[in-house]
């Protein structure tokens, strides 16, 4: 009996350090990932002599002084040439690419889970398979089609660069929520006479909002932290430059003024943090769709 209640003892003590263990070590992972973004915060506070001459860290050793910190970087960012045209084009860009690309993989996405036609498991497979295929290999091409479309340097292009980019993952993630749904759903709506385009608004666009929220936010995230297609696509022209080139174009060519950049960073974070905090709610239903059967 002594040695029943020594070995249960011990189990709970090891379950214990195990927690614990596990405990620490995320907090020590949370620790890392984050400190060079309270780094960047509070350099973002500073003026730039002092970014140059110290590190971040030292704001928090004495003396302690409120003259320390200050706001000018936030004004230059804010207040500079071209900066609220930029953020206009900005969701002049964001939005289509990102209601686009949902819009045909979720009618995608419902074909290839519930329709039958001849090559559907090929084409499938394709979709797939454009998942490895880096975006960086179709620049090019993509760029001498739009020269001769005299697509370059227009919202348009941008839209369908991100649309064409975005497509196979959008496919994937609706194809495995979608293909899970109850068939008696859609075995009940057929017998009353439901079309595949009746059945796809009524049953599947309203059960599938946690895969398109979650989708979305990716999207979003994407599209409107991207530089290097819009550089592609729309080049330097001050009419169509979007947030993410002005603040390079500020920043400059060599990184002399860092502390716009740190300052320009929280400055465009803050309306993707708005679409991550409004669709929280459905992002791990959505991310986890399709992963689990029954």
């Amino acid at each position: 009996m002594s040695s029943y209640h020594g070995t249960s003892s011990k189990g709970r003590l090891r379950r214990i350090f195990d927690s614990t263990a596990v405990r620490l070590t995320v907090l020590f992972i949370v620790f890392m990932w984050t400190l060079p973004t309270a780094g960047m915060l509070v350099s973002s506070f500073r003026a730039p002599i002092d970014i140059r001459t110290s590190g971040w860290w030292t704001v928090f050793l004495p003396p302690y002084s409120l003259s320390q910190w200050t706001l000018e970087n936030y004004q230059n960012v804010i207040t500079a040439d071209g900066m609220g045209a930029a953020f206009i084009n900005s969701f002049i860009v964001t939005i289509p690419a990102t209601v686009i690309p949902i819009t045909i993989a979720a009618f995608a996405a419902y074909a290839f889970a519930w329709m039958k036609f001849r090559g559907r498991d090929l084409l499938f497979a394709l979709v797939v398979a454009m998942l490895v295929v880096p975006l960086q290999m179709a620049l090019i091409p993509v760029l001498r089609l739009y020269t001769g479309l005299d697509l370059n340097g227009t919202f348009l292009g941008v839209w369908l660069a991100h649309t064409g980019f975005g497509l196979p993952l959008a496919i994937f993630l609706f194809y495995g929520y979608i293909s899970l749904l109850p068939r008696e759903l859609f075995e009940s709506a057929w017998i009353d006479g439901a079309s595949h385009y009746t059945a796809f608004t009524r049953l599947v666009l309203p059960l599938s909002v946690p895969a398109i929220a979650s989708f979305a936010i990716f999207q979003f995230l994407w599209v409107w932290n991207d530089l290097l297609v819009a550089l592609v696509f729309l080049g330097t022209n001050p009419e169509v430059t979007i947030v993410t080139s002005r603040l390079a174009a500020m920043v400059g060519t060599k990184g002399q003024d860092w502390h716009l950049l740190t300052a320009g960073a929280f400055v465009s974070m803050v309306v993707p943090l708005i679409i991550f905090l409004a669709l929280q709610r459905y992002f791990v239903r959505g991310l986890l769709a399709g992963s689990v059967k029954g």
